[in-house]
This record gives C-alpha cells, sequence and structure tokens, in this order.
C-alpha cells in the first residue's frame, strides 16, 4: 500500500524550523487493504485435500476461512421432502425457500391451487400437499412457526419475539405428534417443539422434548442433527459446557450444513477438552473432538494430527488438517522477496529486530520435519484413502527444506498420476515446477525451456478461474475471496521466484516483466493502463527500480518477443499495456538521469489528452481538489508547500522542455549561463521530496520519507540534492553577481540540510524521555553546516541575506549563536 502522509511529522526545512508538519496533504494513490486471503506466499493449495472441510483452512487473518457450509440445509430438507412426497427437489425448494415475501404469504393456509400464483399452479410439491391432508397440515402449521424463529434482518435493532405465542405454538406441536402416525411428520412436529421452547428460553422443556421423543426416533433424517444442535444449546444453558460441547462435536461430525455453527458453539462454550473427551463413546468422536480443536488453533499444532490419526487414520479431517499445517508452515517460512520494497523503509526499521529470531525459524524448521514424518506415515500405511497427499506433501516439504532431489524421490513414488483426483493432480504438478526451478530459485542460469510447458499449464488454470476482465479495476475484482488459487499460485511463481532470479543474474527487464505477467490474470484485458492490470508491489517496482536501460530492454521484449520460448512467456503481457503509461515511464526514467532530450522524446510519444498524475490535497472542501506545481520558482523555505488549485500548472513535458531550453542556453549564452545553472537546480530542487514538484520524479510521497536512506537511483536527487548542489555550484563559480551568489550559498546550504537530516536523524533517540535534549543535538548538527558561514562571512552585505535573516529565524538564532 502506498503511504500517504496522513500522520503530521517533524520535517526540517533550511530555515532549519521544528515545526509539525502544516502543509497541504496529498493523496498518493493509496492501495487497496490488504487481502486477508493473500497475506503470505503459498504454493499448497488448501483445498487439496478436497472442499469437505474447507471452511476450515488455515488462515490466522480470519476465525473461518469462509462462512459457508459445504452442504445447503435448504436442500438437504427440500430432498428429504422430495423423497417423502415422491416429487421434484426443485418444487419443494421453490415453494419453501425461493418464494418472494409477498408470494409466500399467499400461501399460508394454503389448501387448493386455486389460490396460488399462475406459476406455481404446476408445482408438484403443491400439487402432492393437495393430496396428503396430513402433510399439508404440517405445511401450514410450519408457515405459522416461520415468523416467531425468523432471525431479524437488523442486527441492530432485531426484532423482538413473542415468548408467550412461541410456548403456546410448542405446545400445539407437541400435541399434533401425539395425534401423528406418520414418523417422518412426527418427528418434524416435535423439532418445531423443541426449537420453539429453545428460542422462548425455556431450555428444561426444550431438552425435555429431545430427549422424551426426538432422541429416540429411529428415523434416519438430518432433522435429527438439526435438533441434537439445538439441545446442545440447552444443555450449555443448563450449565454443563463440556457436554455441550460433547455435542456440537457430534453435529460437526454428523451434519455438514450444519458443522460450521456446531463448530462456533463448540468454541463458544469455552469448554477444556480433556473434559470434552471423556464423554466421548468412541474413537470417531475422540477424532472429531481433536480436529475440532486442530481446526480452532492458528499455532503450528502436530498433537490434534497425531490424535486424529490414531483414532481415526481413513477420516477425510486428516487431509485437512495435514493441508492446514503445511499452509502454516508456508505463513512462518517463506519469506517474501524483499525486491518490492523500500528495505530502508521507516515501517521496517524494526522487521528484523527479533531477539528470538533463531529460535522461532528452528522451531519452525522442527514442525516442518514432523508434518514431514506424519504425511511420510501417511502415505506409507495407506490407512487414509488418499494417501497420495501424503507423498505430495512430503516432496513439497523437501522443497521448502531446500531439498530437491529428496522432494523428486517423493514423487517418483506416485504411480499413475493421471488417474489422481484432479486436485491431487494439481498439486505434484505445482510441486513439480517448483522443484524443477530449483535453479531459479537460487538465482543461478537455468533452463528456462523446461519450465514452459508448465507454466503454460498454470497460465491456462489461471485464466479458468478468471474470465473477461470486468470493467472495474484491478483491486475490485475478486478480492478477498480466496476462491481463485491458481491465480495466486501462478503470481507467487513469476514475482518470488522467477522475478528475483532475473535480477540475481542481472536482467531487471525480464524481472520486471515477470512480475507483471504474474499480474496479468485475464487472458484478454479491456483496460490497458498500469493501474488496471499491475497489483501494488508491481507498480512499486516498475516505478520505482527501473532505469532508462531498463525500459529500453522491456522494449526489446515487446518488439522481439520468442513466443516459443520462457522470454515470449512473459513478455506476454506488455504489448498488453497502455503505450502512453509505458512512454510516461520511459520519459520519468530519463527525468531522473537529466536527459531531457530522450526524455521530451518519450513525452512526445504520448497523446495530447493524456492526464499525467497531480496529488489531490486531502483537507480541501472540494472533493479531489488537484494541487498544480511550478518548479521555476524561488524559495526561501520549503514548508509550507507552494501550490496552485487551478490549471495551467508545469508537467513532466513542459519541464522537459523547459530544462532542455536552459541547458542549451548554458551553451550557447555564456554570458547568462550561471542564471540558466541557478534556474536549473532550482527546478530540480523543486522536483525533490522537499520541493513542491515532488511528484515530476517520484509517484509517492510519505512524511517518513526524508528520514530512509537512499534506496532508489533517483534518491540523489529526491532525497540528498544532489544534482541541485552541483548546479548551484556550477551557477557560483561562474557568476561575479554578490547576490546571486548569496542565493546560491544559501540553496547549497538547504542541500547540505538534506544530507544532515538523511545522516543523522535515525541515529538521535527521540523516545528517551527527554525530547528537547535529543532536538537540541539535532539542531546543532544543523548549524554546523559550513555554507551558514560562508553566509555570514562572504555575503551580508546582499539584498538577498537580509531577505534570508527576516524569513528563516533558524538562520538569524544562528548568527545569534543560539
Amino acid at each position: 500500500m502506498k503511504r500517504i502522509n496522513l500522520k503530521k511529522s517533524l520535517i526540517f526545512s533550511v530555515s532549519f524550523f521544528i515545526a509539525f508538519l502544516g502543509e497541504i496533504a496529498v493523496n498518493i494513490a493509496c492501495g487497496p487493504e490488504q487481502d486477508p486471503y493473500d497475506y503470505y506466499v503459498s504454493y499448497f493449495h488448501n483445498n487439496t485435500q478436497g472442499d469437505e472441510y474447507s471452511p476450515f483452512a488455515f488462515n490466522e487473518m480470519v476465525y473461518l476461512y469462509h462462512d459457508e457450509e459445504v452442504k445447503s440445509e435448504p436442500q438437504i430438507n427440500s430432498a428429504e421432502w422430495a423423497k417423502y412426497l415422491n416429487v421434484k427437489t426443485k418444487d419443494v425448494f421453490k415453494v419453501m425457500y425461493g418464494l418472494d415475501k409477498k408470494t409466500s404469504l399467499k400461501l399460508t393456509n394454503f389448501k387448493t391451487l386455486s389460490t396460488v400464483p399462475e406459476n406455481l399452479k404446476m408445482n408438484s410439491f403443491l400439487i402432492s400437499l393437495t393430496k396428503n391432508p396430513n402433510a399439508l397440515k404440517y405445511y401450514n402449521f410450519a408457515k405459522k412457526c416461520e415468523p416467531l424463529t425468523a432471525r431479524s434482518a437488523d442486527s441492530w435493532d432485531p426484532i423482538e419475539r413473542d415468548s408467550t405465542l412461541m410456548i403456546k405454538r410448542a405446545k400445539e406441536s407437541i400435541n399434533l405428534a401425539s395425534s401423528e402416525n406418520d414418523e417422518f411428520l412426527k418427528l418434524r412436529y416435535q423439532y418445531q417443539a423443541e426449537r420453539l421452547y429453545h428460542y422462548a428460553g425455556n431450555f428444561e422443556e426444550s431438552k425435555i422434548v429431545y430427549e422424551k421423543w426426538i432422541a429416540k426416533s429411529t428415523l434416519e433424517s438430518a432433522v435429527k442433527g438439526w435438533a441434537l444442535a439445538v439441545y446442545a444449546g440447552a444443555v450449555r444453558y443448563a450449565g454443563n459446557p463440556e457436554r455441550s460441547a460433547y455435542l456440537f462435536s457430534k453435529v460437526f461430525e454428523s451434519n455438514p450444513e450444519r458443522r460450521i455453527q456446531a463448530y462456533k458453539n463448540y468454541f463458544y462454550t469455552s469448554a477444556n477438552i480433556n473434559a470434552v473427551l471423556k464423554y466421548a463413546k468412541n474413537d470417531l468422536e475422540k477424532a472429531n473432538i481433536w480436529a475440532i480443536s486442530g481446526f480452532g488453533n492458528p499455532a503450528p499444532n502436530i498433537q490434534s494430527l497425531q490424535k486424529v490419526y490414531e483414532f481415526a487414520p481413513s477420516s477425510l479431517l486428516n487431509g485437512a488438517l495435514l493441508v492446514r499445517e503445511i499452509n502454516k508452515l508456508e505463513q512462518n517460512l517463506i519469506k517474501e522477496d524483499p525486491i518490492y520494497a523500500n528495505p530502508n523503509s521507516y515501517f521496517n526499521r524494526y522487521d528484523d529486530q527479533t531477539t528470538n529470531k533463531d529460535s522461532v525459524e528452528n522451531a519452525n524448521l522442527m514442525h516442518l520435519k514432523n508434518i514431514k514424518e506424519f504425511a511420510v506415515k501417511l502415505a506409507t500405511e495407506q490407512k487414509y484413502p488418499q494417501w497420495e497427499l501424503g507423498t505430495i506433501s512430503a516432496a513439497y516439504l523437501s522443497w521448502m527444506e531446500n531439498k530437491p532431489e529428496e522432494g523428486l524421490k517423493y514423487l517418483s513414488q506416485l504411480k499413475e498420476i493421471d488417474k489422481l483426483p484432479a486436485k491431487l493432480k494439481d498439486q505434484s504438478r505445482i510441486v513439480q515446477l517448483l522443484i524443477s526451478a530449483g535453479n531459479i530459485k537460487q538465482g543461478s542460469n537455468f533452463n528456462a525451456s523446461d519450465l514452459v510447458t508448465a507454466l503454460k499449464w498454470l497460465d491456462e488454470k489461471r485464466y479458468a478461474e478468471n474470465k473477461a476482465q470486468p470493467k472495474n479495476d484491478y483491486y475490485d475484482t475478486g478480492w478477498a475471496s480466496g476462491e481463485n488459487r491458481f491465480t495466486t499460485t501462478t503470481r507467487n511463481f513469476y514475482q518470488q521466484i522467477l522475478a528475483p532470479a532475473y535480477l540475481k543474474i542481472g536482467d531487471t527487464a525480464k524481472a520486471a516483466a515477470a512480475m507483471l505477467k504474474g499480474d496479468l490474470k485475464y487472458r484478454t484485458i479491456t483496460n490497458h493502463s498500469f493501474s488496471k492490470n499491475m497489483d501494488v508491489k508491481t507498480t512499486f517496482f516498475w516505478q520505482n527500480r527501473l532505469s532508462a536501460n531498463t525500459m529500453l530492454g522491456l522494449v526489446a521484449l515487446k518488439s522481439n518477443p520468442k513466443n516459443d520460448g520462457l522470454d515470449g512467456l512473459i513478455a506476454d503481457g506488455l504489448n498488453k499495456l497502455s503505450s502512453d503509461d509505458f512512454n510516461e515511464l520511459m520519459g520519468t526514467t530519463y527525468l531522473r538521469t537529466h536527459d531531457y532530450a530522450k526524455a521530451l522524446t518519450s513525452f512526445n510519444k504520448i497523446a495530447p489528452n493524456y492526464k499525467y498524475f497531480t496529488p489531490s490535497n486531502w483537507y480541501s472542501a472540494k472533493e479531489n481538489q488537484k494541487t498544480f506545481a511550478n518548479p521555476f520558482i524561488e524559495r526561501i523555505k520549503d514548508y509550507p508547500k507552494k501550490y496552485g488549485k487551478t490549471a495551467p500548472g508545469s508537467t513532466k513535458k513542459t519541464f522537459a522542455q523547459e530544462m532542455l531550453r536552459l541547458e542549451r542556453l548554458t551553451l550557447s549564452d555564456k554570458a547568462n549561463a550561471p542564471i540558466y545553472y541557478y534556474k536549473m537546480a532550482n527546478a530540480v530542487y523543486q522536483s525533490g521530496y522537499y520541493g513542491n514538484f515532488w511528484f515530476l520524479i517520484s509517484y509517492e510521497w510519505s512524511s517518513y520519507a526524508s528520514f530512509e536512506k537512499p534506496t532508489f537511483s533517483y534518491d540523489g536527487d529526491y532525497k540528498l540534492a544532489l544534482k541541485a548542489t552541483e548546479w548551484y555550484k556550477k551557477a557560483r563559480s561562474l557568476t561575479k553577481d554578490p547576490n546571486l551568489k548569496a542565493k546560491c550559498t544559501f540553496m547549497l546550504a538547504k542541500c547540505e540540510q538534506k544530507k544532515i537530516i538523511n545522516d543523522n536523524y535515525g541515529k538521535i533517540n527521540w523516545y528517551n524521555g527527554d525530547y528537547q535534549n535529543e532536538s537540541n543535538k539535532f539542531l546543532a548538527l544543523n548549524y554546523k553546516n559550513s555554507y551558514f558561514k560562508e553566509m555570514k562571512a562572504n555575503y551580508s552585505k546582499t539584498p538577498f541575506y537580509k531577505i534570508a535573516v527576516n524569513e528563516c529565524s533558524y538562520f538569524s538564532d544562528f548568527l545569534r549563536g543560539k
């Protein structure tokens, strides 16, 4: 996420005042919030086991991976009714769950088809009800109960339930059940009574209904599991949380349509697992209790995995828990390559200061060893139906340990891979790709052709997940869904393995192309701008780490891709990008190196109506108020920055034109060369962090950036004002005008001050409790600026000297010896 100056920070101008930032706050194209489903590097799909327990896949940022049951309660209930009445399931579903409120109300006290809407007259469920009086009677009774137990749509202002009427209906339901001989209908009447008592707060009566009738029913029906869930809640309210948790674990196992609800309620009891296990009657029940405990544990956890396998080695719970532990290891051991970010970021300053970093890593590696041993056991004993999951897991964990030969050995044990379940087969191909890319991961030269087939397959899997690009932007498309696993895998391979490898062998252009390729999740795109197709990390890399030579390398890739090889594959996205955005960035890289002729050539290729980036004033009453800047101005103070509210302001193109003109005048009009150098120096100073046209060479601004060490190639100008220093010195050496010399000297003092801030600010301990003392230390460093001394010694008689003294209070403090 690109940073914005929401926080006020200590900023020092050449007047050396220490004040809270009072300038215009600018909106620097802030990216999206972090996707809670994409916060660590992963290649092992969390649904490799299948979807049976997918809601409980690992994700430390959310309580459940998703909140949708793997099976539909309405569909299950509709299917039971359809089987009972020998009608179509879809017709039952339509009447019970698919009607709008108005139509549903019309079916209250339903008796004949003559009263129903025309489109329901041929509904097999309604037709059957007219022929089955008992079923019709229950249907109408259920319709009367429905409003009493319905959840309020407004959680802030829920509808108060009528407990008196609910108890009345519960008693009525018991009476109806007693007179009903049909077990199907009897069970449903009893369930209605149980839940009505429960919602009315009469938990004892609710328990009695379950224990006296429902628990003794021999009918096979999902309703019995729903009733058990209600009973478990009543037991909890009766003061027995351990038994309640046990009962919820039974619902968890028996009713996948209520599994998430049972999982949540299990933990709501806050019961100790050992106390819950005392209620378990068999090994399968013990396995489910241990599994729930494991699903609720975000920390490395081998115990639950071992216990579930001990009690139920053939249960799919084993695979779900194994994959969960592998995902935890990915989060803890696979580190995101730092090529995207600024390693000297103010925000990353303390990231690597963990005192027990080695011990934590060793603990994670030991956990990996234990999980791999379990995976091998799962594969070797073959008690688990999909034992191949163990083999694939062991191979992947070997890759994580940087043991590719061992990983290949495990993969070689897989026979008839094409006959594996689809998810296992896909995961084995991903692991094979990772192991084959071993040399890439090390940054060595690698055989690119070996990867092409696998990467083309991976691309196809990614494109299948993503249809045509919508009209909204990149970040709004499928964000926080967690379902596009191949999209994430493909991006991670290109950006975490391939791009860093290209960087290590010195090919930044291919690294940039690989990063872009990782972001292109659509086969075809409709909007070609950078912002619509690049993630924030790729955008950051392109905008900050690409030189003019790199851009030329990208031009070569765009122009002559080898379509049958890896170069062609990674260059796939380059010609899909906006040529205007591409030329704007290329021109910017030339501005950073002060090659204004080539910069202008790039900008001249851009469409006349192209909108160059202009930051917005967050504090303006006018929405999205743009701030326009003029770099060719003289300024004593850096702050507040001087912006205009309306155009015209300089653009990168007009800046390049004027700088090229001034540069040529320094050669053709030598008599006035000092003036031209002074103007050019002012202009490049204003294009730096402290200037009003900082967005000439940078695509972001942060109030913390001045305290971060220079990282990017253009930081010499952006943070340290090196080119401005060179040209101020040039102008001063060439001119005979004392006033111009004074201006240049004062500006050289400002440039020198940037180095003082950058070199020393981070060394000051602002949090030791003596802020004033530390502040004085920092000011003392600034007062030692040699150009201040030159100003006093050589230019005190100049008109500019008087202006500087009056406008810069800290300069006057220096003169007074404060």
